[in-house]
């Protein structure tokens, strides 16, 4: 009886943990398995130390633009320092003991599914454990970085986003492949730590399933501080001739390109590999699908659940977060006989479009469909657009403050489909625009929600005066 739980959970991300979290809140057992560091990716390798590393690049641009302040040089061993101790010096003792404090077990090995509701736990010395769920399994497996099918790209050892916000020193010479969140980012941290002579190859534009001004604006960015954006070109060989020594990245128009480093950035994949799904006629390596309450819509008995990057609906850490609340308090009711379909346990955030931020300076952020999205699924789109620059608030913020804004509507509901910002700081404004825009609140009555002054959140006043309120 000690290996049967209610729930068992592969995968101690964020997700995984607020699975087990709401499952025992909802009065069930929890055992969760994890391979690798309780916490997860978010935890080591993206959300937080990128964000530790870019902070002092923001806090830069901030003082740069102000006058009567002047910048000093980075201390990069001691950014490499603070970046360290945010992630617990990969230590995850902290997250494991929170993860008993829920309390739930956790199990430290590699799971797999043995058959339904069975889950075959090898440990890191090669023992077994073999846990049963008494109601549901839930996949948090989470994803993996993708590395394109280049000759010489995987023999040459590049860094996806495990080795780059993991970096010990930074490189000279840096050549990033793409042109998404964690190209953008990491090319600026990069950079503003050192890297000298930062080129990114990308096919199309930077953030490219953004609005189109947000890749212009951290484009103008990346000019300006010396970071070469290459478009249209593709790298066609990469040649590492010693590890660890200089590589050469051969391109599809022009000479070939010499760096220390090389990072890939080209998206990522679903790791649901080797889980056993292809005994319940799942495909490894692909997206588990899942309906609304997160559980897999191929298992006919149900007891399959699949939240965050697993089920490829949001790549996103909040978003894995959110679907895992979900999930856990769906299991809960369903296990004890209660409504499983009450306001708060269905995923209603995925279909109207995710909230996001690249926290480059500017930084860019969004909520709901683009423009380009909205007109595609057949709405009747008004936009509207205002320079953020000409709001007070920015303004106070120092010289050279330059951004905008775009609210994508619904002229049939006159409600807003999606909100886009561009801006130093910005970031902070994308909550209410959330809210706005999940709540599917009208601009008649958004009228009525008067911004402070004078701080940035005034766009919100300029805008609704520019739809013509």
């Amino acid at each position: 009886m000690a290996d049967e739980f209610d729930v068992v959970i592969i995968g101690a991300g964020p997700a995984g943990e607020n699975v087990a979290d709401r499952a025992v809140r909802g009065g069930l057992t929890a055992a969760i398995v994890e391979a690798n560091l309780a916490g997860g990716e978010c935890s080591y390798w993206a959300c937080i130390p990128s964000k530790a590393l870019l902070r002092p690049i923001d806090l830069m641009g901030e003082v740069g633009r102000m006058p009567g302040l002047t910048l000093g040089p980075v201390d990069v061993d001691a950014v490499l320092a603070r970046r360290d101790e945010a992630v617990s010096h990969f230590d995850d003792g902290g997250q494991v003991g929170w993860i008993k404090s829920v309390p739930a077990e956790f199990v430290r090995g590699r799971g797999r599914l043995d058959g339904p509701k069975r889950v075959l736990v090898t440990a890191p010395d090669g023992s077994t454990r073999l846990l049963t769920a008494r109601h549901a399994v839930v996949l948090a497996t989470g994803s993996h970085a993708v590395v394109p099918p280049i000759p010489g790209l995987a023999e040459a050892a590049p860094w996806t986003s495990h080795e780059v916000t993991a970096a010990k020193s930074v490189p000279r010479r840096l050549v990033v492949l793409g042109g998404g969140v964690v190209a953008c980012e990491m090319a600026q941290a990069m950079h503003g730590l050192g890297a000298e002579e930062t080129t990114v190859l990308v096919r199309g534009g930077l953030l490219g399933k953004m609005e189109p001004f947000a890749g212009e604006f951290v484009a103008e960015s990346f000019a300006e501080a010396g970071i070469v954006v290459r478009t249209g070109v593709q790298a066609t060989k990469v040649e590492r001739p010693q590890p660890g020594g200089p590589v050469t990245v051969h391109l599809s128009e022009g000479p070939p390109i010499e760096a220390d480093e090389l990072l890939v950035a080209t998206g990522r994949r679903p790791a649901s590999d080797d889980l056993g799904l292809e005994a319940f006629g799942l495909t490894g390596g692909r997206p588990v699908e899942v309906d609304d309450s997160m559980r897999a819509t191929a298992i006919t008995d149900g007891w399959l659940y699949a939240v965050g990057d697993v089920n490829g609906r949001n790549l996103l850490t909040h978003m894995g977060k959110y679907q895992a609340r979900v999930c856990g308090d769906v299991i809960a009711a369903r296990v004890k006989g209660e409504r499983d379909d009450l306001p708060s346990m269905r995923d209603v955030a995925g279909a109207h479009g995710a909230p996001q931020v690249i926290f480059t300076d500017p930084q860019v952020c969004a909520v709901g469909l683009t423009e380009a999205e909205a007109r595609a699924r057949g709405f009747d789109v008004r936009v509207v657009e205002y320079d953020l620059g000409r709001v007070t608030g920015a303004y106070l913020l120092g010289d050279g403050y330059r951004g905008r804004a775009k609210a994508v509507v619904d002229e049939r509901r006159r409600v807003l489909l999606g909100v886009t910002f561009t801006g130093p700081g910005v970031a902070e404004l994308l909550h209410a625009a959330t809210i706005a825009v999940t709540g599917e609140v009208t601009l008649d009555r958004l009228w009525h929600a008067v911004p402070s002054f004078p701080t940035v959140s005034e766009i919100w006043l300029r805008l609704l005066e520019a739809y013509g309120l």
